[in-house]
């Protein structure tokens, strides 16, 4: 009886350890690449119900990067935060994408504008779909990149440096510089540049004086809300590089 015991547990621990490797086979890793000549502190929000990763934010350095392991069917945004002082505690603000004031943004959102780079893993056919967003404004030229992935695996991504010719009136200031441009929903709060309301259709929201130029500058990225069509890519792919200010950015 006892070997019998010994010998169910053993098949107990092979089925269980054989298990969590399918499970982290299935797990995304998320790069963080700062290739900026400054410090950006990261956020990171999952979508509704799903589990928070890293605490929602942390600091990566000049040339540094930091890695995330996300589980099977997540899906949320990251962005990049400028411009921030933090305290000991964590409290403190941020010129762009600020979430609260705290270093760990613990699932609060980024105040626009910022660049977004959002992903649902495993959906449709388990694909995984993926964009790069200026829906909520500009902030840091960003880039996404998936890693021996599979599939129709595009690279999104915003490499100008928009806040260098952003119309004055999405200008954000801070110290007498432009640090990020804002959207014309963000700015004006017209449902013609929110696409809501008489709006709320494709065929009744097309792209804007606004949202043009930033999709002339950055063709891979979602400029406004219905820009679909050039601006989500799919892929299956067990890692995914973010990267701020990638090669070829101002």
């Amino acid at each position: 009886m006892a070997m019998a015991a010994r010998l169910l547990l053993s098949v107990l621990v092979v089925l269980q350890l054989a298990s969590c490797m399918l499970q982290g086979a299935d797990a995304v890793t998320f790069t963080f690449i700062n290739s900026c000549k400054f410090t950006v502190w990261v956020g990171l929000q999952p979508n509704g119900g799903l589990p928070l990763l890293a605490d929602g934010g942390f600091q990566v350095l000049q040339g540094a990067q930091h890695a995330v392991t996300a589980p099977v069917g997540w899906g949320g945004r990251f962005w990049g935060r400028t411009g921030c002082v933090f305290d000991a505690r964590g409290k403190g603000t941020c010129e762009t994408g600020d979430c609260g004031g705290v270093l760990k943004c613990n699932g609060a959102g980024g105040t626009p504008p910022a660049s977004l780079a959002e992903i649902t893993l495993n959906g449709a056919n388990n694909d995984d779909f993926y964009d790069v967003s200026l829906v909520d404004g500009y902030n840091l030229p960003i880039a996404m990149t998936p890693l021996g992935g599979t599939g129709n695996c595009g690279a999104p991504g915003c490499v100008s440096n928009l806040n260098h010719n952003c119309p004055s009136a999405l200008q954000l200031m801070a110290a007498g510089a432009v640090v990020g441009c804002k959207s014309a929903c963000v700015t004006f709060g017209a449902p013609q540049y929110c696409c809501t309301g008489a709006y709320g259709a494709p065929t009744t929201c097309p792209p804007t004086q606004y949202s043009l130029p930033f999709k002339a500058a950055c063709p891979t990225a979602y400029s406004y809300a219905y820009d679909d069509a050039t601006s989500t890519f799919t892929c299956q792919a067990p890692s995914y590089a973010i990267t701020f200010c990638p090669a070829g950015s101002s």
